[in-house]
This record gives C-alpha cells, sequence and structure tokens, in this order.
C-alpha cells in the first residue's frame, strides 16, 4: 500500500486478501459490504461509530444567509444535512507522530 496519496476500495480489498487470505473477489465483496452498511446507516439518518478509528457524524444545518464573495450580494443557503467525520483520540494520536 502506498505510503503518500489516496486510499481506495481496491487498496483495502488487497490488503483484506493479503491478511486474512481470501481471494480477491472475496476481499473485494466484504469492502463493498462494509461500505455499503456504513453508506446505509448514514442515508437511515444512523451515525456511524468505528472503535479506535473515529465516527461519521450527521448534523442537520439550518438555514442561513451568506454572502458571494466576488459581489457582496446576501444570498439565503438552503437547510441542509452535512456528513462530518471525527477522528478517535488513538487516531489522532496515530496522525500526530506519523504512524
Amino acid at each position: 500500500m502506498p505510503m503518500a496519496g489516496t486510499l481506495t476500495r481496491a487498496d483495502l480489498a488487497d490488503v483484506v486478501h493479503q491478511e486474512i487470505g481470501l481471494s480477491r473477489a472475496e476481499s473485494a465483496n466484504i469492502v463493498e459490504r462494509v461500505l455499503h452498511h456504513m453508506c446505509h446507516a448514514l442515508a437511515e439518518g444512523e451515525n456511524v461509530k468505528i472503535s479506535g478509528f473515529g465516527s461519521f457524524i450527521l448534523r442537520d444545518k439550518g438555514e442561513r444567509i451568506g454572502r458571494n464573495p466576488k459581489t457582496g450580494v446576501e444570498v439565503p443557503i438552503a437547510p441542509r444535512r452535512v456528513l462530518t467525520f471525527r477522528a478517535s483520540q488513538i487516531m489522532r494520536e496515530r496522525i500526530a507522530n506519523g504512524r
């Protein structure tokens, strides 16, 4: 797995294949199923917490007034639901220590 760049589904499936020894197809299927369950839970309004990694949290943001930075004209910003990620303390320490 590359040290820099972007981690992809294929990279995750490859790690599952190498670490667990399942076939590449089975490994890819497991990764897809986990991501599907996470997406489904979020779509249903549930937060997703992965111990030692972090939490995916849904927030409802109310309507507010924004400003076009070029023209300065005020425009209403519609209410919306946003997804945020909060890394666990363990993950924050790993990132800070470069591991």
